[in-house]
């Protein structure tokens, strides 16, 4: 068994901050960017974010196109303590596509009922160095069947997948706009010591989308 194609996307300034200090986010990049998201997630089978990226944007994950795709990606967050209120915009939408909310083996068990109350799926994995072990939900993934995963953050998932060389495809859309150090990062601290250590990329694809631009890298 393999683990899925991961495609991680970044919606940034032109530093790579993907908020304010104060959390604001919506919108970073325009409307022809956000277009060209839904239809990544249309051929996903499954989406992918961190808790903290779920209680911050409160976001649907379905995939906005037209025509509207014949079957949902699933709807996975990765919450190692299966912490993740029983509400807002990803539990309203059952109804839409399943929702899949991955935590460490050793999490909350009483919060995890209550997610899978309120009408969530669960799965346990391994703890990682930071949170849930993001190469094992993968796995887990992949033994779902599950081939094509899309990342769509926080800064601390992207990170660990990168860390993990877990990435293959990087889809980067800039938006003309610079937020400063004091922003919130697309990507947590890697921990690297020496410039040979960074993950490197080759670019495959450069477009203009209305004032942003859009990146396309694979593995170098």
């Amino acid at each position: 068994m393999s683990r899925p194609h991961v495609t991680l996307k970044l919606a940034t300034s032109l530093d790579g901050r993907i908020a304010t200090a104060s959390g604001e986010s919506r919108w970073i990049t325009g409307e022809e960017s956000r277009a060209e998201v839904q239809r990544l997630r249309a051929a996903a089978q499954a989406v992918m974010i961190g808790a903290g990226t779920a209680r911050a944007d409160d976001p649907e994950l379905l995939a906005r196109t037209e025509p509207p795709p014949r079957r949902q990606p699933l709807r996975v967050v990765l919450d190692t303590e299966f912490s993740l209120p029983p509400r807002g915009r990803l539990f309203a939408s059952f109804d839409r596509g399943p929702v899949l909310i991955i935590g460490a083996a050793d999490g909350d068990a009483a919060a995890r009922g209550k997610l899978e109350a309120a009408g969530a799926q669960t799965a346990a994995v391994a703890r990682g160095p930071v949170g849930v072990d993001a190469e094992a939900a993968l796995d887990l993934l992949a033994s779902e069947g599950i081939e094509r995963v899309l990342v769509e953050g926080g800064g601390v998932l992207a990170a660990s997948l990168l860390g993990a060389d877990a990435v293959d495809r990087l889809e980067w859309f800039r938006a003309p706009i610079v937020l400063g150090g004091d922003g919130r990062p697309s990507v947590a601290a890697l921990e690297l010591a020496r410039l040979a250590e960074a993950p490197a990329w080759r670019r495959v694809a450069l477009r203009e989308l209305g004032p942003d631009l859009w990146e396309s890298y694979e593995r170098g």
